[in-house]
């Protein structure tokens, strides 16, 4: 009931715990609370706050319009509602080493369980869109230092993202990664993910690069093949998401059900591809608000 019975030092055990099993842990990206908790309720690991995600739900793209606040505040309503460790996108840490730090602080204040900082240019854009730019190394190793030197929970992840992979044609390019990976694993990060890798080989050969946890990011349309849970494990991938794909299937289906709310003037002929209200009230725990007040939870939902 209400919001999480784990409190956040709980969840960054958990995290920690759960990165050091050799199990890949599991984190689906939540696009609002209540998809956080159906995270949960289906067994996943944890839960990924995306950043293309919170300015998508703003309808805004995805090139560092949102704001630390905005992050933050969205990041603590959908962390609050699972008892799962839950990470956030914090794109560049918006702005300088000195900002990257207040970040880290306000992110652990908000109950994160870990958050991963990447080298692109700010403004940023999509990790998987043609034309990123990467900052130099010495300024991606200060993001890096910062974050770690501001961080108070020793437990709270803070994982490295590269995008140099997609910057440098050809074979240059992963070489770039591993080399960056080395450098920002020696800077501090607890973790390395590496964006847009197009291939398991390039995966294997960032993971043959570090000894910290790797994360993939099995993003649909993207440059990367969207592999299995079972292939990355493998290749000892130790963390997996997918960032935007709730949300996608969320806006498919309100498209179809707008276009035959068009045609037939009746949402008749989709009900099945609803959730229904039973299952929603379960989700929510409704009938535990009973313990505090009957008159909140005193009927019964048929189907």
């Amino acid at each position: 009931m209400l919001y999480s019975t784990e409190t956040p030092a709980a969840k960054r055990e958990a995290l920690r715990a759960g990165l050091a099993s050799g199990t890949i842990q599991r984190f689906p990206g939540a696009f609002n609370p209540l998809s956080a908790k159906l995270i949960e309720a289906k067994g996943f690991d944890g839960v990924y706050i995306s950043g293309a995600v919170l300015a998508a739900d703003l309808g805004l793209p995805d090139i560092g319009l949102t704001t630390l606040t905005e992050v933050a505040t969205r990041a603590q309503q959908i962390a609050r509602m699972t008892n799962l460790p839950a990470i956030v996108d914090a794109d560049t840490g918006f702005g300088e080493p000195m900002n990257v730090a207040r970040t880290i602080q306000t992110l652990e204040d908000a109950g994160l369980a870990g958050t991963h900082i990447e080298d692109q240019v700010n403004p940023k854009r999509c990790g998987h869109l043609d034309g990123k730019q990467v900052v130099d190394e010495d300024t991606a190793l200060k993001r890096i230092r910062a974050a770690v030197d501001a961080r108070r929970d020793p437990n709270f992840l803070i994982m490295a993202r590269t995008d140099i992979r997609a910057t440098v044609p050809g074979d240059g390019g992963l070489a770039a990664a591993t080399d960056r990976a080395k450098k920002l694993v020696d800077a501090g990060a607890d973790a390395i993910f590496p964006e847009a890798m197009g291939t398991l080989a390039e995966f294997e050969a960032v993971r043959a690069a570090v000894d910290v946890p790797l994360l993939a990011n099995m993003t649909e349309f993207g440059k990367s093949a969207l592999f299995t849970v079972d292939q990355l494990q493998d290749i000892g991938i130790n963390m997996v998401i997918w960032p935007v794909s709730l949300l996608r299937l969320a806006m498919g289906s309100a498209v179809r059900g707008l276009d035959t709310l068009n045609e037939h003037g009746t949402l008749e002929p989709v009900l099945g591809e609803m959730q229904h209200r039973a299952d929603l009230y379960e989700l929510l725990d409704y009938e535990a608000y009973n313990r505090f007040d009957t008159s909140v939870f005193n009927f019964q939902v048929s189907r």
